[in-house]
């Protein structure tokens, strides 16, 4: 419980006193929140932020709003924005914002923005025990991350390397193809020249045979003609 608690929740800092006048959509805003009503405290406190856009109560306490409506985008936007509000003798606060905002990468699963916003927290608060426990375990979730892409990329590497074989298997095949037909051609009967020249003078033979025949034929077929002599 101890893990999910530190990591999932706010240091609220609804209380800031600058010696300033509260802004009442603040106080308003605040008392929403308390209430779960995220989205209409964000109204207010953006509200807040028209009346005086330097505030840093307002920046952060709308970026608490927008943290537990899941909207982390705009969440690390007021908390960065907060952060930048501080006076130098407000560092224990700003590191409260900054703890939040580590909060909300983490959420976002942005692991090395997470542990640099921690770190950033613990310089101005050393003694936080709860930012350097979410510190290590931003450390964990960004090391396994790491782990995960470098697997992945790995297993890339493997089926581009499948592809580039499969991709010249084909030219493999083709070249045992040719050396099988290599090894058929090799494998037939050769013939003598004598038997060749056998095969050949037969051949002239039936076609002498042949041509005489059809001369012959040709002959008979021519009819006479006699001339008369009148």
């Amino acid at each position: 419980m101890k893990s999910l608690i530190l990591i999932s929740g706010l240091v609220l800092i609804c209380t800031f006193s600058y010696g300033q006048k509260e802004n009442p959509f603040i106080r308003k805003g605040n008392k929403l929140y308390e209430n779960g009503k995220y989205k209409e405290a964000e109204i207010d406190y953006r509200k807040a932020m028209e009346a005086a856009p330097a505030s840093a109560k307002s920046n952060f306490n709308l970026g608490n709003a927008l943290y537990r409506q899941e909207n982390y985008e705009e969440a690390e936007q007021g908390f960065i924005n907060a952060a930048g509000l501080f006076k130098p003798n407000e560092q224990v606060a700003k590191a409260g914002v900054l703890h939040n905002l580590g909060n909300t990468y983490l959420k976002a699963e942005k692991y090395q923005e997470s542990v640099e916003a921690y770190k950033q927290a613990l310089r101005l608060n050393p003694d936080d025990e709860d930012t350097r426990y979410n510190l290590a375990y931003a450390r964990r979730k960004l090391m396994q991350q790491q782990q995960q892409q470098q697997q992945q990329q790995q297993n890339n590497d493997k089926q581009d390397d499948q592809k580039d074989q499969e991709n010249q298997q084909p030219r493999q095949d083709q070249s045992d193809q040719q050396d099988q037909k290599d090894q058929q051609q090799q494998q037939k009967p050769q013939i003598s020249k004598q038997d060749a020249e056998r095969m050949l003078q037969a051949l002239k033979n039936d076609e002498q045979k042949t041509l005489d025949k059809v001369n012959k034929q040709k002959v008979k077929a021519v009819p006479s003609q006699v001339e008369k002599d009148w």
